[in-house]
């Protein structure tokens, strides 16, 4: 059993983009700029959003932060957006999720423009990711197959069980494997809540790709005996020893399902480094794409 150390890999790519930073900023006197949005005061979206400024400060990405509270209004929030999209400095922006109820997030993602959409979650994108054409991938996915290629994971005609029909993951997680490239080729089999039998149809995947949401939801007698792990949950659990009282766990019991897998991701350190890092190689890609040095 191998563990696929996605904290390890992320820091890896970070090295060559910025070297690829340094010289745009040798070359174009341009750096990569990236903008966040984030509205309320979600500990989780507040840490994700801290590691994704981190993560530019590394690069040497320009990085700007807009924090709004939670009474924000929809049409003040879509100010901001267009206000994003118009500025050509900035090269990818996010909008953080979840937002407040109030506010249709189905609407904030419509307006804005694809070309920066460095999240990958715009329809223009999204319709773009099913046609095999060229797109900004959603980030976690993308990283998940950074993950696969780095590690030399066979995906061609293998089965593949992805646990998780988001947008966010699971669907575009089924399609890109599914596809006519590298990682990709697999048969790919989508369960959800409502999926009848999950342990047989987990029995037969060769790579399983856990992103439901559920703390140890998947056991390793649920799983065929060398297969792929990648799980992409992150859940609190109450744990009174640690200090903060609690611990993290993904979608997968770890300690059992080491004894079966042949590649496993851990949580933390496996895929959640893999998604800000990214969402840095999506921004770059834009503003490479800005100065027409995309192939």
């Amino acid at each position: 059993m191998e563990i696929i150390d996605g904290k390890a890999l992320s820091e890896k790519i970070k090295d060559d983009i910025k070297l690829e930073v340094d010289t745009l900023r040798d070359d174009y006197k341009q750096v990569p700029h990236l903008a966040a949005v984030l509205v309320g005061d979600n500990p989780a979206s507040k840490a994700y959003v801290r590691n994704k400024v981190r993560s530019c400060e590394k690069v040497g990405f320009e990085s700007t932060l807009i924090q709004k509270d939670s009474t924000i209004t929809e049409e003040e929030l879509l100010d901001i957006v267009r206000d994003l999209n118009e500025n050509d400095d900035v090269d990818g922006f996010i909008v953080q999720l979840p937002l407040p109820k109030h506010i249709d997030e189905h609407k904030i993602t419509l307006a804005i423009d694809p070309e920066k959409d460095v999240d990958g979650f715009h329809p223009v994108n999204f319709g773009k990711m099913t046609q095999g054409l060229d797109s900004f991938l959603p980030a976690t996915p993308l990283g998940i197959l950074k993950m696969l290629e780095s590690y030399k994971i066979e995906t061609e005609g293998k089965n593949c069980v992805v646990v998780g029909r988001s947008n966010i993951v699971g669907t575009p997680m089924s399609i890109l494997l599914s596809r006519k490239a590298y990682p990709g080729n697999a048969t790919v089999t989508i369960t959800h809540s409502r999926t009848r039998d999950l342990r047989a149809i987990l029995k037969t995947a060769d790579i399983v790709i856990a992103a439901i949401g559920i703390p140890n939801f998947i056991s390793g007698d649920m799983l065929k005996e060398g297969c792929v792990v990648i799980d992409v949950g992150i859940n609190r659990v109450d744990d009174e020893t640690r200090l903060k009282g609690y611990r993290l766990v993904g979608d997968v019991e770890f300690d059992s399902a080491k004894e079966v897998a042949s590649y496993i991701t851990p949580v933390p350190g496996g895929v959640g480094p893999m998604t800000v890092t990214a969402l840095l190689l999506n921004t770059l890609k834009s503003t490479k794409k800005k100065l027409n040095l995309t192939e």
